[in-house]
């Protein structure tokens, strides 16, 4: 193999083939980046025995030919040269990749062909467009909500399932919230299978980071999902998966019975308040009370050690409920991915589900768990 390139064409690929192999840990042709030379183009392909990532660009080859090398290293190697031309080089004799550019030359060992294996081709039929910015917005929007642990198996993934009024609902869910994104693609609903599909948490964080704001190419095969640049240059896919999702039209239809309650209050004041509250929690309580009546919502935490706070704002309420809580970092983050300068609390009880939803995101629905409301009574020495 000999070949020359641009630096400045192959570094952006190289790092993203960088981002999903294992560090230290695991097999030496896991942990490596391949090469392979061919047709005045340079491939650059890497796996974690799951997810695939492959770039094609842009070089002079002279010499076609495969080498696979130890991945961290190349990359920060080439992320550390000046702009310019680089060549590449593949000793058959010592079996090691030279790297030159001008007066600096360097050789990093290279691992045996034979551990190479054929990565998965892009299925052209059926292939639709969607647009990358979206999917970034989904995967922020769902992610939180997701379970990191894989064990949990269904509810360490985010679901994509198309309905029959035409629309696809995105969810994510860990026990104790649950997201759900509603929206139209009439190309995606008709690429997806009747029964949804299932992606592993942490794929979708891999996804995210190769994820650009421009369109990209999506399908499906084989047990995979396949994403590509638009100019194909790129291509990004992984495993899909296939548990049982759990039924989560049980608990998001208890948000209509008619005895459920509603608080809205302006979003941003919300937040800066629970933001201010939250200095007072503890690891023992790590919530806010809200104490609701009819024309406000009065905020509070306390703690032996740390103080109490207390907070009344502005609101709108109607219904039964007097008093419930929520964990408070957990409501900040959920009110954080919402556009709207209103909120609607929809509250079902104590300790039932509570659901979120923005006048200005119409399509997106987050559900909390209300925290169990535990009266704690402090005792000063002198009582004691």
């Amino acid at each position: 193999m000999y070949l020359k390139v641009f630096k400045e064409d192959v570094i952006d690929g190289l790092q993203k083939a960088a981002n999903i192999i294992p560090a230290k840990t695991g097999a030496a042709y896991l942990r490596s980046i391949w090469l392979k030379a061919e047709a005045g183009m340079v491939h650059v392909l890497s796996t974690d025995s799951n997810i695939e990532f492959r770039g094609s660009y842009k070089a002079e080859v002279t010499e076609e030919g495969l080498a696979g090398v130890q991945g961290r290293a190349f990359v920060d190697l080439i992320r550390k040269l000046p702009a310019g031309e680089i060549t590449l080089h593949l000793d058959p004799k010592t079996g090691t990749l030279g790297i030159e550019q001008g007066r600096r030359k360097y050789t990093l060992p290279t691992n045996d062909t034979a551990w190479f294996q054929n990565f998965s081709d892009y299925p052209e039929s059926g292939s639709v467009f969607w647009s990358g910015d979206f999917l970034q917005e989904l995967i922020d929007k769902l992610s939180f909500c997701i379970s990191d642990e894989d064990t949990m198996e269904a509810i360490a993934c985010m679901s994509m399932k198309p309905r029959q009024d035409n629309a696809i609902e995105a969810c994510g869910l860990n026990g104790h919230q649950f997201a759900m994104q509603r929206f139209l693609n009439d190309d995606i609903h008709a690429l997806l299978p009747a029964e949804g599909i299932l992606v592993q948490k942490k794929y979708l964080m891999e996804l995210k980071k190769w994820l650009g704001a421009d369109e990209i190419e999506l399908n499906i095969d084989n047990k995979r999902l396949f994403f590509r640049t638009g100019d194909k240059r790129e291509t990004f896919s992984l495993p899909l998966s296939y548990y049982q999702y759990p039924d989560y039209t049980s608990f998001v239809s208890k948000l209509s019975t008619p005895d459920a309650g509603a608080l809205e209050v302006n979003r941003k004041d919300m937040m800066a308040a629970l933001d201010r509250v939250l200095i007072f929690n503890t690891d023992n309580n790590r919530c806010t009370y809200f104490d609701l009546e009819a024309g406000e919502v009065s905020l509070s935490s306390q703690g032996q050690e740390v103080g109490s706070a207390s907070e009344s704002l502005e609101g709108t309420y109607d219904g039964s409920l007097k008093r419930i809580a929520f964990p408070t970092r957990n409501l900040i983050e959920i009110m954080n991915h919402y556009q709207s300068d209103s909120m609607r609390f929809t509250l079902t009880g104590t300790e039932g589900p509570c659901g979120l939803t923005g006048e200005n995101d119409p399509d997106y629905l987050v559900i909390v768990m209300p925290m169990k409301i535990v009266e704690e009574t402090y005792y000063s020495e002198e009582e004691v």
